[in-house]
């Protein structure tokens, strides 16, 4: 019990952080989960929706070096306050636009445009505000306890939505964003107090001096940088994978809004799940493995069941395995990380990171989309119902993203088995 109570008394001010951030995150979830249904039911194109990814994707890669720097130098708490307030400000014109009946998918390329700005200055400042709240010992726990937060979002996000969008309509669900940013603000404003970042020891340089530190960073550690590119690699899988999930589970016979609802749900269970294990494992040896081998099982299993299963239970059962191992290669990673990147720098190297990280994620969304649209869902509709990719993937809208699913599978496994034996990652685990 005194461990017990201690363990709360040290991470007292990180709980509070993580416990109203995750809400207002689960807010801003559920309008983004809104807006994919009202882009998809007015155009019917996984291009169209795939964009709104892109731009908010598209300025957190373009800045995220800079966007670093200014965190490293900037006040945490005043940056995270004015990143969330700006982003709360774009939720609020989406609602006045649809009060006005004004709303167009025009419209929320812009609104999301800048919503991905704020976030790339505010994640940055995030995650070293974690690392100056936490002691060393606690951050395994930490990297559990976010994806712990992330699974319940990702769970309950398409529940809520749904029920709440057929209650009251869209407008209910901005508003239920406002509100839990809101309680987030103040609870960060009045009741946490973030230690000042130690500097580096050294006069501060210019920003393009400063933005150029975390590549610096990077060339001295070969086994952060090919991390990260592996994790590119991994990234535009995914985002593939996303730009063509509502187009198959939207539009594919025995789909329907019910059916990505439930879906969705099982990826957020199997997170959920996933996160209760790794906030309660103790931090493995090798950490690097670990991160491999959840890749592998996620990306080999997911895929191939939404590809070839011609059921809402077999989607169920693939997205329930594929998401299962992420949260524990997440909380590996982030501890990975903190604890290899000294903390003066951390706000700029995890900026470079987002750059090269993420970069994959707006690609690969344009990618997806316009792969399905334009490639696969016309070739799908040539060939007759004996026809071997019909008995594969089916017939009708959705076959031919159904089809793509089964690309993303070999590719997914591809990428990892060229990873498999990275002595410059392996090196990432060895003893200093």
């Amino acid at each position: 019990m005194n461990r017990i109570s201690r363990g709360l008394k040290d991470m007292g001010p990180f709980l509070l952080l993580w416990s109203t951030q995750a809400l207002s995150g689960l807010g801003s979830a559920m309008t983004s989960y809104a807006l994919v249904l009202w882009s998809y039911g007015e155009h019917g194109s996984a291009l169209r929706t795939a964009l709104l990814m892109v731009c908010s994707y598209t300025p957190y890669v373009v800045c995220s070096v800079f966007a670093g720097a200014l965190s490293d130098r900037w006040d945490k708490k005043r940056t995270m306050l004015c990143c969330d307030g700006l982003a709360a400000a774009g939720t609020m014109a989406v609602a006045l636009l649809l009060r006005t009946g004004r709303l167009q998918v025009g419209h929320l390329y812009l609104i999301n445009a800048l919503m991905g700005l704020m976030n790339t200055v505010q994640q940055p400042a995030s995650e070293v505000a974690v690392t100056l709240l936490l002691p060393e010992k606690y951050y395994q726990r930490a990297g559990g306890l976010s994806q712990l937060s992330q699974s319940v979002t990702s769970l309950l996000t398409p529940l809520l939505t749904t029920a709440v969008m057929g209650l009251w309509g869209m407008g209910a669900v901005l508003v239920t964003d406002l509100a839990t940013f809101l309680l987030a603000a103040l609870a960060l404003l009045f009741f946490i107090r973030i230690p000042s970042a130690p500097s580096a020891g050294e006069k501060r340089e210019s920003l393009w001096k400063e933005a150029g530190e975390g590549l610096a960073y990077l060339r001295r550690e070969p086994g952060v940088a090919h991390m990260i590119v592996f994790l590119a690699a991994v990234n535009l899988v995914a985002s593939m994978y996303d730009a063509a999930f509502p187009a198959m589970l939207l539009s594919r016979s025995g789909g329907g809004q019910r059916v990505m609802g439930l879906v969705s749900a099982a990826a957020g269970l199997a997170t959920l799940m996933g996160s209760i294990l790794a906030a309660a494992l103790p931090a493995p040896k090798r950490r690097v493995p670990v991160i491999w081998w959840c890749l592998l099982f996620s990306l080999g299993t997911e895929n191939f069941l939404l590809a070839f299963g011609k059921s809402p239970a077999a989607w169920c059962l693939g997205s329930f395995l594929g998401w299962a191992p992420i949260p524990l290669m997440n909380a590996d990673m982030s501890a990975l990380f903190r604890l290899r990147i000294p903390l003066a720098v951390q706000g700029r190297v995890y900026a470079v990171r987002n750059s090269l990280q993420f970069f994959t994620i707006p690609a690969g969304y344009l990618l997806g989309g316009a792969l399905v649209d334009r490639v696969f869902e016309p070739y799908m509709a040539g060939p007759g119902a004996d026809a071997l990719p019909a008995v594969l993937f089916g017939t009708g809208k959705g076959s031919g993203a159904a089809m793509f699913f089964a690309l993303l599978g070999v590719l997914g496994v591809s990428v990892c088995l060229c990873f498999r034996r990275d002595r410059a990652m392996e090196h990432l685990d060895e003893t200093e």
